[in-house]
């Protein structure tokens, strides 16, 4: 299957290091103009280079800005008024004893995990619809279903995400423009390197920590082994797709079988 994107730009939240950062390089390859977001220029600059390193002839713009409070927004809507193809993939993870949490952590995992995509999709989508095409992604978790006990607030914001994209994609009905998720399992990141460590304690070597983390706190994933970014990445291209026009309203999974469910 080749998948062409050429003339489509894509915006992706959260884009300059892991899963963010292989979403934009899958659709860079696939001929999409990538827009990277993220709060650091610095890390968006070093990002780019990576992105154009692996696509030398990638169309990519970098906008810096916090997309977890509206005055982030408004800069992004400067920098981008449109898009053909948005991955709402900004989020934030990590463990807390659940009557630890206070309220304004749960409201921080809301505003920066839900709120942000929520807020891109009502601006980006009348223009999506108006035009009869598009492509709206949300970067949801294994964790939206299976809520862990470590970390309540995350899970509920990736549960929240699934509500959010199949409401949207009613929305969007008859339009030529999906709204899906995409249920990533445990990835590895830079991120996860740390939560794992958290866990199984940081002295371990990180093969050995590895295996201790998926044995003790993921035993039920089938694929046995965290998931690179670039397997999510592959998921998240076909669905931004021509080829994936049928496929909208859905969870769909890339967990690695970590989900015990013969359905979504």
């Amino acid at each position: 299957m080749r998948i062409a994107l050429d003339g489509r730009t894509a915006v992706v939240t959260g884009s300059s290091q892991g899963i963010g950062l292989a979403i934009a390089t899958g659709l860079a390859d696939a001929g999409a103009q990538v827009v990277l977001t993220g709060r650091s220029r610095e890390r968006l600059d070093a990002a780019a280079g990576v992105l154009r390193h692996g696509v030398p002839d990638a169309d990519v713009l970098a906008v810096a800005c916090d997309l977890a409070t509206e005055q982030g927004a408004v800069e992004l809507y400067d920098a981008v008024p449109a898009t053909d193809i948005l991955v709402n993939n900004l989020g934030i993870f990590g463990s807390r004893p659940p009557l630890e949490i206070t309220d304004e952590e749960w409201r921080t995992y809301f505003e920066t995990n839900v709120l942000s995509a929520v807020r891109l999709i009502r601006h980006y989508l009348p223009g999506m619809t108006g035009r009869g095409w598009g492509r709206v992604q949300n970067i949801a978790s294994d964790s939206a279903i299976v809520i862990p006990a470590e970390m309540i607030h995350y899970g509920m914001s990736k549960t929240a995400l699934l509500a959010v994209s199949r409401g949207f994609a009613k929305e969007a009905a008859g339009t030529g423009v999906t709204v899906n998720s995409v249920i990533a399992g445990p990835t590895q990141t830079g991120g996860i390197e740390d939560f794992v460590h958290e866990l199984v304690g940081g002295d371990l070597p990180w093969d050995e920590a590895q295996r201790e983390f998926m044995r003790l706190h993921r035993p039920q994933s089938l694929l046995q082994r965290l998931i690179e970014p670039e397997e999510i990445a592959n998921l998240v291209v076909y669905l931004s797709s021509p080829q994936a026009s049928a496929t909208t309203g859905a969870a769909v999974r890339v967990d690695g079988g970590y989900v015990d469910s013969i359905v979504p």
